[in-house]
């Protein structure tokens, strides 16, 4: 880590809040702070297709910010980076972890399940496990319903740490997933090092995967690994129905893009984009 990399955000001097760069940055703060005290997140619920039956129970939470009625919710990569320098983002992940565990209670039939990014330094916080476990029993959940999902980066950030975490969601029942698998060489420690039960192929792998032979090589590679581990595997960015079928063909799990379906404001229902069909198996 460089030496700026440990400065705090009211600690940095050149390019940070006390330069003019860093004044322009400043508005967010108040900006963050106000849609937290007045809950104006929302969650967007993208679903999550079973290669094997053609089924659709499983959906990814994505936060937007929805502070503008004249503009349509803002994406995490316009706002996180600002939660992240003000240290809000912690907040931001209980609020997350509180509204996504709202919405399984509120699937009365309890068919459907959710999975939820938890960022690095929630994870290394002892303070985000007893969040998630409280909330659960506040609305009675079932811990299998919800899926931790973690990047390989916020592993990184403090592997003992990442690892209590990790064992204690597990402990819980909590399902967990392992973020953008295979964009690292570190991806392969941190799926033999830790509980996860699912890994996440990183959708740079994905997206071209029709026309590039070293992105089928790698995505047939990283499912056998997965297999080997006795884990699940998911395939982000899923933007067209000839990958879909290759994916079928690899022996991919699951699969979530635009052609499975766009993010919607509501849990469940049919996908927003037409998809597969439902109950039906693809393979």
């Amino acid at each position: 880590m460089g030496e700026r990399s440990r400065c705090l955000p009211w600690q940095e001097s050149r390019g940070g809040l006390d330069s003019h760069a860093g004044l322009a940055h400043r508005p967010w703060l108040a900006r963050l702070r106000r849609a937290l005290r007045k809950d104006l997140f929302v969650l967007h619920y993208q679903p999550i297709l079973s290669l094997a039956s053609g089924k659709i129970d499983h959906y990814e939470a994505l936060v937007r910010l929805a502070d503008d009625p004249d503009a349509l919710p803002l994406a995490p990569g316009v706002w996180l980076p600002e939660a992240e320098r003000y240290g809000l983002i912690r907040e931001i992940d209980r609020m997350v972890l509180t509204k996504a565990v709202r919405a399984l209670a509120e699937d009365l039939e309890g068919g459907l399940s959710l999975a939820v990014n938890v960022s690095a330094l929630s994870i290394v916080d002892g303070a985000m496990l007893a969040h998630i476990e409280r909330e659960l029993a506040r609305h009675c959940v079932a811990p299998e319903r919800l899926t931790i999902e973690v990047t390989e980066t916020a592993a990184i950030s403090d592997m003992t740490r990442a690892a209590a975490f990790c064992e204690g969601a597990a402990a819980l029942g909590c399902a967990l997933a392992l973020d953008d698998f295979g964009v690292g060489f570190s991806s392969f420690y941190y799926a033999k090092r830790l509980p996860f039960s699912s890994l996440k192929i990183d959708g740079e792998f994905i997206r071209d995967l029709c026309h590039s032979a070293d992105d089928r090589l790698m995505v047939r590679a990283l499912v056998q690994v997965a297999r080997g581990l006795g884990m699940q595997t998911t395939a982000e960015f899923v933007g067209n129905a000839d990958t879909l079928q290759l994916l079928c063909e690899y022996g991919v799990d699951f699969a979530q893009g635009f052609q499975v379906g766009r993010p919607r404001a509501r849990l469940g229902g049919p996908p927003a984009l037409g998809g597969p069909p439902v109950a039906h198996s693809l393979c």
